[in-house]
């Protein structure tokens, strides 16, 4: 996300609800990033807590933040919830992908081009662990995407915005299919690792 929260809540017409006027530039599973839910700009931890036991002593793990939402499992336990009751709109201006061998991967940038921010479908709730947490949407990947990975964000245009939020679960379920959209792709040389999964800016 390289727009202040100020120009995201504008963008979105919606109340800025942060205290502070940058967003994290790059956001990682486990760590805040903002959404648009309830008509504000909130921050929310990226990724459902997924509650680990030590297969060794039974005893607790630390929970493992769950950063994506399949769309062909939307009706399971973990989802269906926040699915029908609770869904939030995601502003980036870039996600990334791995590209290239195994331990040698690299992050590859893929964006809209001509728009300055754009949404993917989340979903939200409030968890035990970490409060409010949201997950992405994720589709079967069409278009450019395709050539970079198997699965991609649900994007939202613009007009479709208040149905996603807004429609019934019923109504809303054609928006989840793959649409192959024109995108911007550019490889770095910026090294892949564990904690980069799926990471955005």
């Amino acid at each position: 996300m390289t727009k202040n929260a100020d120009e995201v809540a504008r963008l979105f017409e919606v109340q800025n609800g942060l205290r502070r006027s940058n967003l994290g530039q790059e956001v990682y599973p486990g760590y805040p990033g903002a959404v648009i839910a309830n008509g504000a700009l909130r921050s929310m931890i990226w990724g459902f807590p997924l509650a680990l036991k030590s297969k060794r002593t039974g005893e607790p793990l630390k929970p493992r933040p769950v950063n994506n939402a399949r769309t062909d499992k939307l009706d399971s336990f973990m989802w269906r919830d926040s699915f029908e009751n609770r869904r939030c709109l995601i502003p980036l201006t870039a996600w990334a992908e791995a590209q290239g061998i195994k331990g040698k991967m690299t992050r590859t940038w893929l964006s809209l081009p001509h728009s300055k921010v754009f949404a993917v479908a989340g979903i939200w709730r409030e968890s035990d662990e970490w409060g409010p947490c949201y997950s992405m949407l994720m589709t079967d990947a069409a278009g450019d995407a395709a050539k970079i990975h198997n699965r991609m964000p649900v994007i939202l245009e613009q007009y479709l915005w208040s149905d996603w939020t807004g429609g019934s679960p019923t109504q809303i379920r054609r928006l989840l299919e793959p649409k192959p959209w024109q995108l911007s792709v550019h490889p770095s040389e910026e090294r892949w690792a564990t904690q980069n999964q799926l990471s955005t800016r």
